[in-house]
């Protein structure tokens, strides 16, 4: 587990700009019963993935259609509401951070850690948009 002087200003980055946090089991199942779509966004300390993560977040939310509900978990942290998530992703293996488009509760639209790390904020914004237009 990580300190949370360590998470807090990570923590802060998503969820000043209106992501709910999710602590426990019961937080993620009742974020996949929401109606609408819901983006959960995966955080992680990892500096070299993580750090395009949450810029590309937020870039995405600039466009006209975005998901109806934004709620995030903190792998390395909250580590049972961080497992109950990524059930909710399978196939997708877990990893972090990633990022997942759910509708109505169904998953439609994956980003694995792999399409977040080496690349820049607005390409990942640009993948989260083309999501969005689809789908929310």
């Amino acid at each position: 587990m990580y300190p949370a002087d360590l998470v807090k200003p990570m923590r802060e980055d998503l969820t000043s700009i209106g992501f709910q946090e999710l602590h426990t089991v019961e937080d993620v199942e009742k974020a996949m019963e929401l109606k609408g779509t819901t983006l959960v966004v995966v955080n992680s300390v990892c500096g070299c993935a993580a750090a395009n993560a949450r810029p590309g977040a937020r870039m995405s939310l600039q466009n006209t259609k975005k998901p109806d509900n934004l709620v995030t978990v903190f792998a390395g942290v909250d580590k049972e509401a961080t497992d109950k998530a990524r059930e909710m992703m399978v196939p997708f293996p877990p990893s972090s951070p990633s990022m997942a488009l759910f509708k109505d509760g169904e998953l439609v639209h994956m980003l694995e850690r792999h399409h977040i790390e080496g690349r820049p904020a607005d390409m990942i914004a640009e993948n989260l948009i083309g999501a969005y237009n689809e789908f929310c």
